[in-house]
């Protein structure tokens, strides 16, 4: 999959460049907003990064991006009169997770240096312009739509307003709560990771270069990228990694450090007032059986208190549980899409279906072996607090997924007004070529609706 994303994003690159180094002539102007233009070549290279993400070939797609630019136009515009301003610092760390995904997708810096015929120094500064922009006009939507709430009487008239005989049909939904248990490995047993990343850092220091060390052998995500973080403020870390950022001077190799996420060596690459980018490795270390047993023993002690009413089941997970998202809710699980607690119970994993399934409300399942957000073993066992049937949408049973559903057409509509008028009052024209497209009609008024379609 790799070597096809490369190849992808080598073709549409170097035809694209290659392209446009034929001379200005192969590019125009397709459309102007206000005192900006939009050029063929803005469209070309939104299409090209659109193929570089994997996805297949597809000219119609042309049409909503030129939609996306013109409405990017638009806000951005109101932001400059409204003073929104966006500050260097926020574009070049954009810019720099833009280019680690591209680094990543071409196999490396050299080869994405290749495929651009420029280096990564010149190329994000002539997307730096469209970068600001963007970010702007975000910034502008945001002040638009933020403030947006809906009141329980307009939940009520969109819910309402919506066809009776066509309402969404919701699955079985389950209130759960957990208690986690991590296994706890002892100095001894964690040992011998530490000494892997010594290892890696005398390497380093023996003349080995430090991002191939990271892309060899680093354990998150940023290893493909040489282990590169971007800059970052010190709050993005956990502590030690953030004081050991912060504490070295530039070119600086760390010794090896802990934190909760494992063992560390960091390079200090560039500081830049209250921001750093470092390049760093880390090894996590894994579960051992030994581990496992201690982590099985407490959560059955837990378990076993628990069912024989010793402790309440909040308290416990409050007290006891290694989950840091769950154990402030009292072990209850928030289900992120709509922020209420009811999930869907297709959306649950295997291990954690298979525990809730069998179990009448209020009971608790056995403890049993499951995988955390960081691909790591633990041990948990479940609450289930209530079951709702499969049913067609209700106010009684639904009101927040409504309620959400009644915040976003409130938002669509406020966004779709606040266009309609800037239309009106703003100068727009499109190339002739792209008045076949149906997203861009919206932006005609209706004699030149009417001329497209004789």
């Amino acid at each position: 999959m790799k070597k096809h994303l490369s190849i992808i994003f080598a073709l549409v690159f170097l035809s694209f460049h290659s392209t446009i180094a034929q001379g200005q002539l192969v590019d125009r102007v397709v459309a102007t907003v206000g005192s900006s233009i939009i050029l063929q070549s803005d469209i070309e290279m939104q299409y090209a990064q659109y193929l570089a993400q994997g996805e297949k070939p597809n000219e119609s797609i042309k049409c909503y991006l030129l939609q996306q630019l013109i409405t990017q136009k638009l806000l951005s515009q109101q932001a400059a009169i409204d003073s929104i301003e966006v500050g260097e610092a926020e574009v070049d760390d954009n810019l720099n997770r833009r280019m680690q995904m591209m680094v990543g997708q071409a196999g490396g810096k050299e080869r994405l240096e290749e495929f651009l015929n420029r280096s990564l120094l010149q190329y994000k500064e002539e997307m730096r312009p469209n970068i600001h922009e963007q970010l702007r006009a975000e910034k502008m939507q945001m002040s638009i739509t933020s403030s947006l709430n809906v009141t329980p009487q307009e939940v009520k008239r969109y819910f309402e307003s919506l066809n009776q005989d066509s309402l969404p049909y919701f699955n079985t939904e389950v209130e759960i709560g957990e208690i986690v248990i991590n296994p706890v490995l002892t100095k001894d047993e964690k040992e011998i990771y530490r000494q892997k990343v010594e290892g890696y850092r005398q390497q380093i220091l023996n003349g080995s270069d430090f991002a191939t060390v990271a892309r060899l052998y680093s354990e998150d995500s940023k290893a493909p990228y040489g282990g590169e973080s971007g800059f970052q403020t010190r709050d993005i870390w956990a502590k030690e990694f953030s004081a050991m950022a912060f504490k070295l001077k530039e070119g600086e190799i760390s010794p090896v450090f802990e934190t909760q996420f494992g063992y560390h060596i960091l390079q200090v690459l560039q500081r830049r007032g209250e921001e750093v980018n470092v390049r760093y490795i880390v090894i996590i270390p894994k579960p051992t059986p030994a581990s496992l047993e201690r982590a099985k023993a407490k959560i059955d002690s837990i378990y076993d208190r628990v069912t024989s009413g010793k402790i309440g089941f909040h308290t416990a997970a409050s007290l006891y549980s290694d989950n840091k998202e769950t154990k402030y809710t009292g072990g209850m699980i928030i289900n992120k899409e709509d922020n209420t607690g009811l999930i869907p119970m297709d959306m649950l994993d295997r291990a954690t279906f298979t525990a809730i399934d069998p179990l009448k409300v209020g009971d608790y399942s056995k403890s049993f072996i499951s995988t955390d957000r960081m691909g790591q073993q633990v041990y948990k066992f479940m609450y289930l607090k209530s079951r709702i049937a499969p049913h067609q949408a209700n106010l009684e049973q639904d009101f927040a997924k409504i309620q959400e559903a009644a915040r976003q057409d409130k938002i669509h509509r406020t966004l779709s007004e606040w266009f309609e008028l800037r239309k009106r009052t703003t100068f727009i024209n499109i190339d002739n070529d792209f008045l076949k497209c149906n997203e861009l009609k919206i932006w005609l008024d209706d004699e030149e609706k009417i001329a497209t379609t004789k």
